[in-house]
């Protein structure tokens, strides 16, 4: 395993003093990490160096091309003091999946973890302390040669960086408001929607836009060939619980794989719920909703964890999901999953491992 060189910084930043008003991704800490590639030579010379800007050729490829795919992850910090990461392997594969799409150099995974702990270690005393704050974890990719022609890049630079970040519900789980979209298309099998690639959220935005406009927080996907089947929610996977069955869209290459998705069906399965993944017509879903048995239906991601939803808008039908409130599943897995997170419960699943 290779070496990581590391430089202090010589001026570090000062700490926020009210970690209640931490926000999300506006705050970094004093170091990153940085690892190059070049085809031929593999990567190379990891380094942790002063958090600061990146210098890139204006001819760089990513800026061009959107060669750059991206990950997201937390470091949770125990009631015992302990520093936990949450299934880190699964996000580093997940990571050379998109890499695999994109044309981008796979990763060494176990060396990647090793990167994020060494990281994670020396920037401990940004982790924040309050109830379910967490430092975000961003590994990130991108293509840095200089030249305009498409193709794939000979140098990449992989970066991480990390963001103190408060608790996702302050004030208490809120159920949100979604926007069911069936005008824009996100992806299609066969395009980029299984790889976080930046490109993306950035196709996604004009349906968020239109969403905020009608007073909601966040858009439900259908398929982009037909318009008849649900996907994924912008920023997370979505479940539904239509009478005993708690069903996912199945991952066909177009919905992203998610971390807490996967943790959540795992979950539920082994407390003996019927949790399926297959393909779900919005249509059932309408018709669940009339008939009554459209108990729940909740988001699943890194950074709600557990988001659940409220009401549903699709064309003219506005459905009031459970009264507007959290229901039961949800909280409980919310509850749990946390739980697991922080070290406040036991972790039967072995999906923690702890910074040392």
């Amino acid at each position: 395993m290779q070496e990581i060189s590391i430089q202090l910084t010589k001026t570090p930043k000062q700490k926020p003093l009210d970690e209640s008003k931490l926000g999300f991704g506006s705050i970094f800490t004093d170091h990153m990490f940085l690892m190059n590639y070049k085809t031929g030579k593999g990567w190379y010379d990891p380094r942790i160096v002063p958090y600061g800007p990146i210098e890139l050729d204006p001819a760089a490829m990513c800026l061009h091309y959107g060669q750059e795919i991206f990950e997201g992850m937390k470091a949770y910090r125990a009631d015992d003091g302990r520093i936990l990461l949450f299934r880190p392997e699964e996000n580093f594969k997940r990571m050379n999946a998109s890499n695999e799409r994109l044309c981008i150099p796979q990763l060494d995974v176990d060396f990647c973890i090793h990167a994020v702990n060494e990281l994670v270690k020396l920037e401990k005393d940004w982790i924040p302390h309050l109830k379910d704050t967490s430092l975000y974890i961003r590994p990130f990719v991108f293509s840095t040669d200089a030249h305009l022609g498409v193709r794939a890049g000979d140098e990449y630079l992989f970066a991480i960086i990390l963001s103190p970040s408060g608790s996702y519900y302050a004030e208490g789980i809120k159920p949100v408001k979604i926007y069911v979209e069936h005008k824009w298309a996100r992806s299609v099998k066969g395009g980029t929607g299984m790889a976080k690639a930046a490109g993306n959220y950035a196709t996604s935005l004009i349906a968020q836009v239109e969403a905020h406009d009608q007073g909601y927080s966040q858009v439900l996907w259908l398929d982009g060939a037909q318009k008849k089947y649900v996907e994924e929610v912008g920023s997370m996977n979505i479940f539904f619980k239509i009478g005993d069955e708690i069903v996912t869209p199945e991952l066909g290459g177009s919905i992203l794989p998610g971390i807490t998705r996967k943790s959540i069906l795992e979950l539920l399965r082994s407390r003996g719920y019927n949790a399926t993944e297959r393909l779900l017509p919005m249509a059932e879903v309408v018709d669940a909703y009339k008939n009554g048995k459209l108990a729940e239906v909740f988001g699943t991601g890194t950074a709600a964890v557990i988001s659940p939803v409220g009401t549903l808008k699709f064309d003219d039908l506005v459905m009031t999901i459970n009264n507007g409130e959290i229901g039961p599943v949800s909280q409980m897995l919310y509850d749990t999953l946390t739980g697991i997170q922080w070290g406040r419960l036991p972790d039967e699943f072995g999906w923690t491992r702890e910074v040392k």
